[in-house]
């Protein structure tokens, strides 16, 4: 495995970043379990999760498989670069949300804070990230809540998920008025599908020294060889995949990717992975596998080289919105 800093920080990373948002809801525990040996074994040290995971009536209950795994010893919890979240309301789905139980007021980052160190029965995590946007509550309340923690010593590390670059910015000029560290990771949905980013956040972030973590690098299936898995009478395509692909024009343009890395011997999915390793700012993409074999097949692009045939040509069935700020300003 390659390493990494994080951002600005001196927190050595691996290039690829095991999601667990599977774990529970796909993955049963015992595979998690199995999973999370091999991501360590393979020398995947960061492992992102989040508290409202589990999803329906069973939030948590991600937090909680780590937890169990982190239990088991071996030096588990020391290797592990643990990453969680906070944002979500923890009521099951369709149960009212209590006041302050919720989003990112210092109350709730409090009580959210001892909430996911309880169910991942460690005494500190070493990147807490918002998950979403608050619009009503000021950063400085919020780094107020983070530098409490930091003290404390229950958080190491602060980041944001799906946040804009001028959220990026704002929130580490507010940082810096208070002396406090900031922001030193976003994470954001980044693709060769979907390369929004490129616009304005990927710069913020690294003007600013946060890493950069895409999440759904595969965009969700689509850029996994899905067209061919499916004629192969493999798994098909579902969900937002399979609505997508409902488009003509998209099916079209994900036939010329998976024609185009055919005519290169290589996979669909490593590929994706492997360009992803190669954009400026980017520490490491999320996988997130369901199997051992899904796995295997992501670390596989950490070794990936893509010719230069094959990086014009995935510029050409997926174009980026070019140089920021040329791409909106004229």
């Amino acid at each position: 495995m390659e390493y990494t800093q994080l951002g600005r920080t001196g927190l050595k990373v691996g290039r690829l970043v095991l999601g667990t948002m599977n774990f529970g809801p796909q993955t049963d525990e015992a595979d998690s379990h199995r999973i999370m040996d091999a991501a360590l074994d393979a020398g995947i040290n960061l492992f992102d999760t989040a508290n409202a995971y589990g999803w329906g009536a069973n939030k948590g209950r991600t937090e909680e498989i780590i937890g169990s795994w982190f239990a088991r010893g071996g030096g588990r919890r020391d290797k592990t670069v643990l990453a969680t979240k906070v944002y979500a309301n923890m009521s099951a789905d369709g149960e009212p949300v209590w006041p302050n139980h919720d989003k990112l007021s210092a109350l709730n980052i409090r009580r959210a804070v001892d909430a996911s160190l309880t169910r991942l029965g460690t005494d500190h995590i070493d990147l807490y990230q918002f998950h979403h946007v608050d619009r009503d509550t000021p950063w400085d309340e919020i780094w107020q809540a983070v530098d409490v923690l930091v003290q404390q010593g229950k958080i190491l590390y602060a980041g944001s998920s799906n946040h804009a670059g001028w959220h990026l910015a704002q929130a580490n000029e507010a940082a810096a008025l208070r002396g406090s560290y900031g922001l030193v990771s976003e994470q954001c949905l980044y693709n060769l599908a979907e390369r929004r980013a490129e616009m304005e956040v990927i710069p913020a972030a690294q003007a600013y020294g946060l890493g950069v973590i895409p999440w759904s690098p595969l965009h969700g299936g689509l850029l996994g060889g899905v067209l061919k898995k499916g004629a192969e009478g493999g798994r098909r395509a579902s969900g937002r995949a399979a609505d997508a692909l409902a488009d003509p024009a998209v099916r079209a343009r994900i036939q010329s990717y998976e024609d185009l890395v055919d005519k290169h011997g290589l996979e669909p999915g490593e590929v994706a992975l492997a360009w992803l390793l190669g954009r400026p700012g980017v520490t490491g993409p999320i996988v997130g596998p369901r199997t051992a074999d899904q796995l295997a097949s992501a670390l596989r692009a950490v070794e990936l080289e893509l010719p230069a045939e094959l990086l014009t040509g995935l510029d050409e069935v997926f174009p980026g919105p070019g140089p920021s700020p040329e791409a909106f300003a004229w």
